[in-house]
């Protein structure tokens, strides 16, 4: 596996950064790519980012992580929809489009917001992906369980993963389930007892953040072996 750091263009005058994490051997036309993203509240060098890019490369998989525009200038706030929808197409265009790389299917995975946007872009069909990875997903408001961001769910029409902690204050396990229960498409939910909704966990459970995105990662790697594209 090798890694290759690159300026992806998102709109005249303007670039995001990216890492591409190439496995052994792979070549354009091959394979399948997984692009990440990144949550409102870290960038594409958050530690379970990089080390499922790394570790799914390692396993195959060509990936590619990324920063938002908001996260490139050092800001706090997101950007708005619209830039958020730009540069996950410019993200993908950049990865199907590329002459070494680009590979034979792409998937699209993300941390919370990162994953909400893509979700949102394939209902919309702005967004071409053959399955979809949860890393985290924002059910609803922190602590607010009655404002349900689910519609745009059930109209997914491609495989779905999500990973979802116990102690995830924007994400009730319980609530989860009963919407996965509706979907008519291929779904798997891993759940992490006691995560939060980065999945740390309290050091009572005696388990590293290390254990943790390895079970998260072979949990992907499982997902991607078994489950058909769309």
């Amino acid at each position: 596996m090798k890694t290759e750091i690159v300026s992806i263009p998102i709109e005249p005058g303007e670039r995001v950064s990216g890492v591409l994490s190439i496995p052994e051997g792979h070549r354009a036309g091959q394979g399948t790519g997984i692009i990440l993203a990144h949550g409102a509240g870290n960038d594409m060098n958050n530690p379970l980012i990089v080390f499922l890019s790394e570790g799914l490369a390692e396993a195959g998989y060509l990936t590619l992580r990324f920063n938002f525009p908001y996260k490139e200038k050092g800001r706090k706030a997101p950007d708005s929809q619209g830039v958020l929808v730009r540069t996950w197409q410019s993200a993908y265009e950049f990865l199907s489009g590329h002459p070494e790389y680009a590979p034979r299917k792409i998937l699209a995975a993300g941390k919370s917001m990162g994953a909400r946007v893509a979700s949102q872009m394939v209902t919309e069909r702005l967004l071409r992906a053959e399955g979809l990875i949860f890393l985290g997903y924002p059910l609803h408001p922190p602590g607010d369980r009655e404002k349900l961001r689910s519609a745009h769910l059930f109209q997914i029409g491609i495989p779905l993963l999500f990973f979802a902690g116990t102690r995830d204050s924007l994400c009730d396990v319980s609530l989860l389930r009963g919407v996965l229960k509706r979907l008519s498409v291929p779904w798997d939910l891993e759940v992490i007892e006691d995560g939060n909704h980065s999945f740390r966990v309290p050091k009572s459970s005696g388990l590293t953040q290390e254990v943790i995105y390895q079970r998260i990662l072979e949990k992907t790697v499982e997902w991607l072996q078994s489950t058909p594209p769309a």
